[in-house]
């Protein structure tokens, strides 16, 4: 059976693809076995940061005989970002919690290429100095976030965001500043869906 890091062989053999794309969860054993039926396997680990992914992606441009158009995509992202961070001003550094699902309760880390979200309109992440992602809502309480934006598809969403909003002690709760992010373009690590999603926060900050 095939899932997200377990791959249907049989099925990928059968394709008789020129490449294949797999991630580091991938299974070592199942990327020898692809290579020993004269298939191309390309390895990409999980990128920490916008500038990794722009890396990969050029890497990738080049593995698909397609590197002048991905250069320009790059260089195109990279533009658009410092327009979109130069848009945004603070008069104190604003702390923010990006929360990815509910139960668990799962916080972006530092070296991630989401934590870059903050990174890049100068804010704090209230997770900054911790190394697993599993917080609590004590934690989140105690360390006041200006703002909290919920990484997340469907009701889950919208039931996180009511349960926020309940805690009026909260900054981001007073201020009304509880987002809802899809996480089909949040969690991508491409720079066009980065370009995306900073210009979707840039739009719920100016609101």
């Amino acid at each position: 059976m095939a899932s997200a890091v377990k791959a249907n062989l049989e099925k990928v053999i059968a394709l008789k693809a020129d490449l294949v794309l797999v991630t580091a969860l991938t299974d070592l054993q199942d990327i020898e076995t692809l290579r020993k039926f004269g298939i191309k396997v390309e390895v990409f680990q999980s990128p920490k940061s916008f500038k990794e992914i722009c890396s990969q992606f050029i890497r990738l441009g080049i593995l698909i005989g397609k590197e002048e158009k991905a250069r320009r995509i790059v260089l195109e992202s990279e533009q658009k970002i410092k327009e979109i961070s130069s848009g945004v001003k603070w008069k104190k550094k604003p702390r923010m919690f990006f929360q990815i699902g509910a139960d668990p309760l799962f916080s972006v880390l530092p070296n991630t290429f989401m934590d870059d979200y903050i990174n890049f309109f100068g804010a704090e992440n209230i997770a900054k100095t911790l190394k697993r992602g599993s917080v609590s809502r004590e934690f989140v309480i105690a360390n006041n976030p200006d703002y909290i934006f919920i990484v997340t598809m469907g009701m889950v969403g919208n039931e996180e965001k009511e349960i926020w909003s309940r805690y009026s002690n909260l900054t981001a709760s007073r201020k009304k500043q509880i987002h809802i992010i899809e996480s089909d373009i949040a969690c991508q690590p491409t720079p066009v869906t980065f370009v995306q999603t900073m210009e979707i926060l840039k739009k719920m900050i100016n609101e």
